[in-house]
């Protein structure tokens, strides 16, 4: 072999090794944050959970490893400010969306059929209007299609999505009990389907049935 072949073998096999050297392994998908109420330890392997996508959830993709989220300012309808740190402890159904936007129209009832029934403690559906959204436009909507459950955060310059790479709408992610993103989804879903009632209690609870 001649030395510019055996140069460019060693570089290869070098380049192998570290890669396997700094390569992180996947991390399971923790089930809450330490000190929270939850068995210290539980967790749900990331392959059982793509194994636990039927129906809608086939479109969720969950990451290998968790996603820090930023720390942006959003308002409520009152004006009040808070960031997504403030969800930490439980599991939310992070949801961007704008009245404007006809498939979050479309799956908005369902996410607050969602938040009926799996809310509370342990987990919890936040919206995000992102753009432009004026408050009578959104109190219309919402007693359009009878939702009463579930109060939106405003995103009026779209900072937080763009910040979180937010290209269309809707735009769905899940973050975990320590705040971190674990799954994102483009476009809209039936988010109260036996399908997903399935997947996200299994998530919430570390019960893989």
């Amino acid at each position: 072999m001649t030395l510019p072949r055996l140069l460019i073998a060693g570089v290869l096999v070098l380049a192998g090794v570290l890669y396997f050297i700094f390569t992180p392994a996947d991390k399971p998908v923790e089930r809450a944050a330490s000190g929270a109420d939850s068995t210290p330890g539980q967790s749900i392997d990331r392959d059982e959970l793509l194994a636990l996508r039927t129906g809608d959830m086939r479109k969720l993709a969950i990451h290998t490893t968790p996603k820090s989220v930023p720390t942006l300012t959003i308002t409520d309808s009152d004006g009040a400010e808070t960031n997504l740190q403030a969800f930490k402890g439980r599991y939310v159904l992070l949801n961007f969306w704008a009245t404007w936007c006809a498939p979050c129209r479309k799956e908005m009832p369902s996410l607050d059929a969602l938040q009926a029934e799996l809310g509370g403690d342990d987990f919890q559906v936040v919206l995000i209007a992102t753009g432009r959204n004026p408050a009578p436009a959104i109190a219309s909507f919402f007693d359009e299609v009878n939702i009463t459950n579930l109060k939106t955060y405003l995103d009026p310059q779209q900072a937080l999505s763009a910040e979180m790479a937010v290209f269309g709408l809707p735009a769905t992610m899940i973050l975990d009990p320590q705040g971190n993103e674990i799954a994102r989804m483009r476009g809209d879903a039936d988010w109260h389907s036996k399908d997903a009632i399935v997947f996200l209690s299994a998530m919430i609870s570390g019960d893989i049935p």
